[in-house]
């Protein structure tokens, strides 16, 4: 009997110790009424600022594919080349071409210096000279044509080429070697990492409170958690007559590392500040239908408390909108607090 006497009190000596080591060592937080920002939250779309979709401008089979989607690629570098083969039958054409017509117009010269001489003996009429000289005109212009011939062909074997126009990645390839390009088919589509912008679609009964010269806005990646503050707002002068609303583009910091066109975000344009009540949001914890904190009781443990939780501030914290009153202690760690509340009930026990 005295041996199950002492290792009760045993274990509740260890349970009181337990719950003593959680708590001291236990983050917590002081909820406190602060003034934070009032936001607008609104789903958003990433897409590149510099972003271009490469597309042939002359048929051909694809000779040489030098990239893949996810290669990163220079300025001026060859991605892919179309075969050249009739593009150089145009330019040895349009070569032979200007030689014609420079045989042409040697011989006009020539015979309108021969009629001018024979003019002045009077062998001819004025009317030969003018002859003479229209037809050196004609020959002249024939010249022209045959050299802007030879730049257009020459144009058109350089569009075999598909260099880059910006330095970045390959976002998607939608061709493979062999097929046929023609023109206006899309091959390549490229874009500039370090410009990013999130694209939003706001309601028109909207636009007037987020709308203005000092407008700003954070951008919220859901998924990872990471924040940005904008680098700048546009909001475009026009309504989309469908759907009733309003783009704004919103540019993130350059360089901001690991977006990718087409990730989910959500845009949080500020329009206002009020007192509030927050949590950060590691401290929120989620089971099912129940959304809590864990609040320090005063007597060493924690309780579970449901919270009716807000929308995501832009601060990151959470804004509760009932469950908690200023002054009240809640923990960062919602699993160690369980722990520690459950130590200390069994230490009362």
């Amino acid at each position: 009997m005295i041996d199950r006497l002492l290792i009760r009190l045993l274990l509740i000596s260890l349970a009181l110790v337990a719950a003593g080591i959680a708590h001291a060592e236990l983050p917590t937080v002081r909820v406190e009424a602060r003034v934070v920002a009032r936001s607008h939250p609104a789903e958003a779309t990433l897409e590149a600022v510099h972003q271009v979709a490469l597309a042939a401008q002359v048929p051909g089979r694809i000779v040489a594919l030098n990239v893949d989607a996810g290669d990163r690629i220079a300025k001026g570098e060859v991605l892919l080349r179309i075969d050249a083969v009739e593009a150089a039958q145009a330019v040895a054409g349009a070569e032979a071409g200007i030689a014609e017509a420079q045989a042409n117009l040697i011989n006009a010269k020539a015979a309108l210096e021969r009629t001018a001489r024979l003019l002045e003996r009077r062998f001819v009429s004025p009317a030969a000279l003018d002859q003479a000289k229209a037809v050196y005109d004609a020959a002249e212009a024939q010249l022209r044509a045959a050299r802007a011939g030879r730049g257009q062909a020459g144009a058109v074997q350089g569009y075999t080429a598909i260099v880059s126009p910006l330095t970045g990645l390959v976002a998607a390839r939608h061709v493979e070697l062999g097929d046929m390009a023609q023109p206006g088919r899309v091959l390549l589509t490229v874009y500039d990492p370090a410009a990013m912008r999130a694209i939003v679609d706001v309601p028109q009964y909207r636009i007037a409170g987020v709308a203005g010269e000092q407008l700003t806005a954070r951008i919220e990646l859901p998924e990872s958690g990471r924040w940005f503050d904008a680098a700048r707002v546009v909001v475009l002068p026009a309504a989309d007559p469908r759907t009733h609303t309003v783009r704004v583009r919103v540019d993130l910091p350059r360089q901001a590392d690991g977006l990718v066109p087409g990730m989910f975000a959500r845009v949080h344009f500020a329009t206002g500040a009020d007192r509030r009540i927050a949590v950060p949001a590691e401290a929120i914890l989620r089971r099912g239908e129940i959304t809590g904190v864990y609040v320090a009781d005063g007597k060493g443990g924690f309780g579970l408390r449901q919270i009716r939780a807000g929308q995501a501030l832009a601060d990151g914290s959470v804004e509760v909108l009932a469950g908690l009153v200023g002054g009240e202690e809640v923990a960062l760690d919602p699993v160690q607090a369980s722990i520690a509340g459950r130590a200390t009930r069994a230490a009362s026990r």
